[in-house]
């Protein structure tokens, strides 16, 4: 990142930023008393030359990344829809990585292949493998999916009876003395 035409501290500050996201460790990170590390991370992130700099970084990054809505609500869609038949043989046994589809491999959120031995010392020898695989939970991706959509909102709906409105319209009349 190149000089912003910024005090060297504020200049650290976007550098730090960018890679915490968080104002006051990275006002700590560049060089601001911890004790006035908000303060000062709140004042640079108000500050239109910072957020221009920070925002330019982001937007490069998020190229350089592929990171886009798109992007995110396939791979989204990817955790709601894998099929976990996917992962297997018709016998049962685990598929090779490469064996499965891309959508499928792009699910997997863990692996782990451990050798299996029988036999001890000059007598062991390889068994087999055992595979696992760890698979997002379907119902926070389809939580997730659904915000993303705007199909599930957090929000709780107040109603008010007429006698309670009329009675704060009274109150607020004598209060502005009205």
């Amino acid at each position: 990142m190149k000089q912003i035409g910024l005090h060297q501290r504020r200049t650290r500050f976007v550098k730090e930023y960018l890679l915490e996201q968080n104002a006051t460790k990275a006002a700590i990170a560049a060089g601001y008393s911890e004790k006035g590390a908000s303060v000062a991370g709140s004042r640079l992130l108000a500050d239109p030359k910072i957020r221009e700099e920070i925002n330019k970084n982001n937007e490069k990054l998020n190229k350089k990344l592929e990171l886009s809505a798109e992007r995110i609500k396939q791979e989204i869609a990817r955790l709601c829809y894998y099929d976990p038949a996917a992962y297997f043989n018709d016998d049962g046994s685990a598929k090779a990585i490469s064996e499965i589809d891309e959508d499928s491999r792009r699910a997997i959120s863990g692996f782990e292949m451990a050798e299996l031995f029988t036999g001890n010392g000059e007598e062991r020898k390889a068994a087999g493998y055992i595979k696992k695989f760890k698979l997002p939970d379907k119902g926070r991706a389809l939580e997730l999916a659904a915000r993303v959509q705007k199909l599930l909102v957090d929000r709780v709906e107040v109603t008010a009876g007429d006698e309670l409105i009329k009675r704060l319209t009274a109150g607020r009349k004598r209060l502005s003395g009205k």
